[in-house]
């Protein structure tokens, strides 16, 4: 039977690397795969193409964030239980997850695919490439459940320790992702349905990867009764993952609303912040595992009161941050045309998105630390502050950008994106240090009574 990992234990970082660099090829790999996908549409299909691609790109975030929130929230309860050493909530909590998964996989696609075309008009889709967006659209939300699936089965092997078999799980995928894309697209001349198809596919192989690694797991060994007690669970996975889920949503939106002022601004700028947004995410995947690392690794410890150990854990992501911020900030400072001009062709398009890279470049520090403070926050069980700071980041960018607009153009944009950043950073990194602190000493005061206790039983014996 399959063995789980204890974060609770051993050196500290030992521990968050062990746990962290499998995470790090995964997340690199699925941006690797993003980009290849999107070099592919680009150089295959043309621009326009890329554009209509690049065009979901908010809308997807809105939906599968949204999704990926939920399976984030449900793994803190799950690893909690599991540091904690709980085995009947664990398995328990396990169970209710994938009835609630159920539930939002119907509600989800059945939403993000009767109102897509809705939504492409709300964000002010250009009329060139509003037909691929829906084909592509109707494809991706239609495959949503295998999305919500994937997330869920990997968030639960994180929860228990396992960075390993999501990251096996990605290589498939990437492997199946990028043959089909230049099969489809090359070879059978399929346009932008292809890229849809090569993705919904290769995301059912990493999910039955997942599942079948649960399967086996001696501690999720699921029972009926597991599935007929679990309801009681609910509410605590659901006050978890909607939080999370809704602070993803949030910042969606803020993003929505940037891509309907691009949009606007015409299809040069579309593609060009479609280019600068896949660099964004490729290049902050280090930082941003970081924070997963952190919030599996302060998860355990949480439930096993081991809160010293939480704080050892952030400071060396906080480290592993720092120099994913001076390697991939410098890149997008010094070589910006290099870059653009690996994904795009036209010579507007290139030039607006080196204009995009530099600033984001030099301040992307902030949303790097982001991830870390917010994740730890949130592996803690305290997602309200990672939520309102999404409700921040949604305020403050549309605040800049009205704000902005209209006196200096499409620099705007970028401009909302860092306020952003750097206000959601200073909100969750304050939180952090309030909860940590409040755990800390509670601990002690707890620590401090039972002493006094043993000594007046000793005392009275």
């Amino acid at each position: 039977m399959t063995k789980t990992n204890d974060l609770t234990k051993g050196n500290i970082t030992s521990s968050i690397l062990g746990f962290f660099f499998p995470m790090l090829f995964t997340n690199m790999l699925q941006q690797l795969y993003t980009v290849a996908d999107t070099a592919i549409v680009g150089r295959g299909l043309g621009d326009d193409k890329l554009g209509a691609v690049g065009n979901m790109s908010s809308l997807t975030f809105l939906i599968f964030g949204f999704a990926i929130g939920l399976a984030t929230g449900f793994s803190v309860v799950i690893s909690q239980a599991f540091g904690a050493g709980d085995v009947q909530k664990l398995r328990k909590s396990v169970a209710a997850s994938l009835k609630l998964y159920i539930f939002f996989s119907v509600i989800l696609t059945a939403l993000s695919v009767g109102f897509l075309p809705n939504l492409l008009l709300l964000i002010n889709t250009d009329p060139s490439i509003m037909k691929d967006g829906l084909i592509y659209g109707y494809i991706i939300f239609g495959g949503l459940s295998v999305t919500l699936a994937y997330n869920l089965c990997s968030g639960i092997l994180r929860a228990l320790g396992d960075s390993k078999t999501p990251f096996f799980a990605i290589i498939v995928s990437s492997i199946i992702n990028v043959v089909l894309d230049i099969v489809l697209i090359f070879g059978f001349k399929t346009g932008v349905e292809g890229a849809a198809i090569a993705t919904v596919v290769s995301q059912v192989a990493s999910t039955l990867i997942c599942f079948n690694k649960i399967r086996n797991i001696d501690d999720l060994m699921l029972t009926k009764r597991d599935f007929l007690e679990c309801n009681p669970l609910i509410r605590e996975l659901v006050s978890n993952g909607l939080p999370m889920a809704f602070m993803n949503s949030i910042t969606a939106i803020g993003c929505i609303v940037l891509q309907y002022f691009i949009n606007g601004l015409g299809i040069a700028h579309t593609e060009a912040y479609s280019v600068y947004s896949k660099y964004i995410n490729l290049f902050s995947q280090p930082a941003c595992t970081a924070g997963y690392a952190i919030s599996g690794f302060a998860s355990q410890n949480y439930g096993a009161k081991q809160y010293d150990r939480i704080k050892s854990g952030v400071k060396i992501c906080l480290g592993i941050a720092t120099v994913c911020y001076i390697v991939f900030g410098s890149c997008m400072v010094f070589i910006p045309e290099i870059l653009a001009s690996l994904m795009l062709s036209g010579e507007e398009a290139i030039s607006l998105t080196v204009k995009y890279f530099i600033p984001s470049g030099i301040m992307c520090f902030a949303v790097d630390y982001l991830f870390v403070f917010r994740s730890a926050v949130q592996g803690m069980g305290k997602p309200l502050v990672p939520m309102i700071s999404g409700i921040a980041e949604m305020v403050i960018r549309v605040g800049v950008v009205f704000l902005l607009i209209e006196k200096i153009g499409f620099m705007a944009i970028i401009y909302a994106q860092i306020a952003a950043w750097v206000g959601a950073f200073i909100m969750n990194s304050l939180a952090y240090v309030f909860y940590i602190r409040k755990a800390t000493v509670n601990s002690k005061q707890r620590t401090a009574l039972f002493s006094k206790k043993m000594k007046g039983q000793i005392c009275n014996g």
